[in-house]
């Protein structure tokens, strides 16, 4: 993924205004460390900081169309840009970036092209002729964007929060789905799927339909000039991934480039759930697994940089932020720079532990809306900025456009966790791969009960995070936790311990606003906890705390942690990658 930053119509040509935009920019270098760009027209300025893809030696930015006059700044991967391309036979393009279409479908269709991107996607485009702009962000929020104001007028667009929060009176997260269009002046959504509404759906399940939609997502996404691998926990989401990939990687332009054994990575502590599984699935499938350890020290000593690059103070991202961030500089140290990873699944298919609990297909339903609709304030933001904070892209099949929509369209009922039935959690997604011939995975993978990832890497992860907050956080602190913190008040010592770091980095007010809160019990919504009436007295985000549902307890995993035993060792077992290089030590600390 990139970084980009534009400043529109702030009424300052200056040549300091200039630096200042650099100045900025330069915040979201790590998002894209291989090149910087900026195009300056009269008081307009757009900015990149690029992590080459495709097209490593041509598809530097900002890019053009023809004359020049359209100018667009884009993060993104657009994977039909092939196809895009043949449908303007007349138009040159300068590069065989896949961002290059996004200039020429304005130029030939006007504001109404958005929806014809098959990708992900952040950008602001101006056009030169009548000094008017565009920007967008893609259906889901996969790549983050946030938009600010200027007491001169000016509107600011930023991939990050620390690349407009000290220039702008006010800013907040840019929408999902939405477009901002200076012509129109304001926000409008252009992404509007039948599963938006809500309304229940009927379509009847069909195990072939559902498997062709994921591997059709998995294969789009196999577009790449970089070595790459995939993330694998171990659990369901992941390993499907992973074996979708390792399936179809064979053939491939990536395949002859880098090779068709396919690298997979994991992290966890030592002895953790994820590890063992994870170790089995890559076993199973083949691949040349990397696997990471890190002590709860290790993580505990990472957490100022998580809540610095991931621009949260939200408990349940910032417990799974930790270990993927401290994976992603490991995976990037061996000159991996683009993963493929499993979120999503769990907001598709009513996936999270809290599910067994829906009342009926109606609320099941209701709830998954709900949480894809959130997912770029968490799941998202989390795998976004987490592995960007390394110059690391990760992509995320699930959140395929088009396989969300076949997997919303499904009759929930067929979703719906039924024991009499012997329907676990993701049911209909488990037994579209639940093929005797030929496998995808081990039955007791394919049908292992939900980790939520900060779980998976290793209980007393969470249970170390809750007692080192506690040592930093007093009782009379708490007390007056809604006295200093009015908005999203923490109710946890470890929620508060973040709160404070997060405000010292983004004291603004707005910065506050751009985080979600409410309860939530297991990552439900606020609206869910009303399915059990026990909940209410038991928030917390972990998996877990779905008292009844997990099959592992809490107390099972507190002893280590009140012993003092914060520290798991580090060690080190790395194969030689074919075009990637080796990196001579593993630990796993800054």
């Amino acid at each position: 993924m990139c970084g980009i930053l534009a400043l529109l119509g702030c009424s300052d040509d200056s040549q300091a205004k200039r630096v200042r935009v650099l100045e900025l920019s330069r915040r979201l270098k790590h998002r894209g460390p291989d090149w910087s760009g900026i195009f300056q027209y009269g008081d307009f300025y757009l900015a990149h900081q690029r992590l080459a893809i495709i097209d490593p030696a041509s598809g530097d930015q900002p890019l053009f169309n023809e004359d020049k006059k359209i100018v667009v700044t884009v993060n993104g991967e657009i994977y039909n840009h092939e196809k895009l391309r043949k449908l303007m036979p007349n138009h040159k393009f300068r590069t065989g970036s896949d961002c290059d279409v996004i200039a020429h479908l304005y130029e030939e269709y006007g504001e109404n092209f958005v929806d014809m991107l098959d990708g992900v996607f952040s950008f602001v485009l101006l056009d030169t002729r009548d000094n008017s702009f565009l920007a967008a962000r893609d259906a889901i929020g996969i790549t983050p964007l946030y938009i600010g104001w200027g007491l001169d007028g000016s509107v600011w667009i930023s991939s990050e929060l620390k690349g407009l929060n000290d220039d702008c009176e006010h800013f907040e997260v840019f929408p999902p789905g939405h477009l901002y269009s200076s012509k129109n002046g304001g926000l409008r959504r252009w992404y509007n799927p039948a599963w938006f509404s809500e309304a229940i759906p009927s379509t009847p399940y069909d195990t072939l339909v559902l498997r062709r939609a994921f591997e059709n997502a998995v294969i789009k996404r196999l577009m790449t000039d970089v070595p790459f691998g995939v993330l694998l926990s171990g659990g369901l989401d992941s390993s499907l991934v992973a074996s979708v990939t390792a399936r179809y990687l064979a053939g491939t332009k990536a395949a002859k480039q880098w090779g068709a054994q396919l690298h997979s990575f994991c992290v966890g502590l030592e002895g953790s759930p994820d590890l063992k599984a994870a170790k089995e699935v890559a076993d199973f499938l083949g691949t040349v697994h990397h696997e990471f350890h890190f002590t709860v020290q290790d993580g505990i000593d990472a957490i100022e940089d998580v809540i610095y690059h991931i621009e949260t103070y939200d408990v349940t991202t910032i417990r799974a932020s930790t270990p993927m961030f401290l994976m992603s500089r490991k995976i990037k140290s061996l000159g991996v720079k683009m993963v493929i990873s499993g979120e999503g699944a769990d907001e598709i298919f009513g996936g999270y532990l809290y599910f067994h609990k829906a009342p009926n297909k109606e609320e099941f339903h209701r709830e998954t809306c709900r949480k894809i609709k959130a997912l770029h304030q968490y799941d998202c933001l989390r795998a976004n900025k987490a592995t960007s904070a390394w110059g690391l892209e990760a992509r995320v099949p699930f959140l395929d456009k088009e396989f969300i929509n076949v997997a919303m369209s499904i009759d929930p009922e067929w979703k719906m966790i039924k024991h009499d039935q012997g329907r676990i959690e993701k049911w209909v997604l488990r037994k579209a791969f639940d093929d005797e011939e030929q496998p995808y995975l081990p039955k007791h993978i394919l049908y292992r009960q939900k980790e939520q990832f900060s779980d998976g890497v290793g209980y007393s992860w969470i249970d170390g995070l809750k007692a080192h907050a506690e040592q930093h956080v007093t009782d009379r602190m708490m007390l007056n936790a809604a006295h200093i913190f009015p908005h999203n008040t923490p109710t946890t010592k470890e929620g508060y311990y973040y709160r404070m770091i997060f405000d010292r980095f983004f004291p603004q007010n707005s910065a506050s606003l751009t985080v979600p809160g409410g309860p939530s019990i297991a990552c439900s919504t606020a609206k869910a906890i009303e399915w059990d009436a026990s909940w209410s007295n038991n928030l917390d985000p972990s998996g877990r705390a779905a008292i009844g549902v997990h099959n592992s307890a809490y107390d099972n995993h507190l002893s280590g942690v009140a012993n003092g035993n914060l520290d798991t060792p580090i060690i080190s077992n790395m194969p030689r990658m074919v075009g990637v290089g080796v990196a001579a030590e593993l630990t796993i600390r800054s």
